[in-house]
């Protein structure tokens, strides 16, 4: 890494640390970083990773980088209440398309743990999806036919 993108990338996971920020993904070229953190608000994950890259060998013959072309961020944002607070999400083990809603469960349902929710194809194979939670399906978060990716969010399901 060039020395500015080491400086860049200290930046970054400060205001990852400041604004308590769950998860990020940056895309740059060749550069590939995603942060993902599952602990509450960054307990313990943000401070080791800073530490690593504090103390990652920086060359000395690298040319300075230009600076990043992002939007600023609006320093005060207010806190909005989470919609899905004590709901448990179903997310998608797998990458593929989405086929489901409403031919398996809509929100209003109740699925059994193990229930078969949903199907995602992927490289023409049907992987059958299952609830990993018993409840009350509150929202589906995707439509069908759409492209999903690992870990995103299918459904969210009022458990009990």
């Amino acid at each position: 890494m060039k020395p500015q993108d080491m400086k860049d990338l200290r930046e970054l996971i400060e205001f990852l640390k400041q604004y308590q920020v769950a998860e990020f993904d940056l895309d740059r070229g060749d550069m590939k970083i995603r942060l993902k953190f599952t602990q509450g608000p960054l307990q313990g994950a943000v401070p080791d990773l800073s530490r690593l890259v504090a103390s990652a060998p920086v060359p000395v013959s690298a040319a300075p980088a230009a600076p990043p072309s992002a939007e600023p961020v609006p320093a005060a944002a207010v806190p909005v209440a989470d919609p899905n607070a004590g709901l448990h999400i179903l997310k998608s083990p797998i990458v593929g398309t989405y086929y489901g809603a409403p031919s398996f469960v809509s929100p209003g349902d109740h699925v059994e743990k193990g229930q078969v929710v949903c199907i995602v194809e992927a490289m023409k194979l049907m992987n059958e999806i299952e609830a990993d939670a018993s409840g009350e399906v509150v929202k589906c978060f995707i439509t069908n036919g759409q492209p999903i990716e690992f870990g995103q969010p299918l459904f969210s399901i009022r458990v009990g």
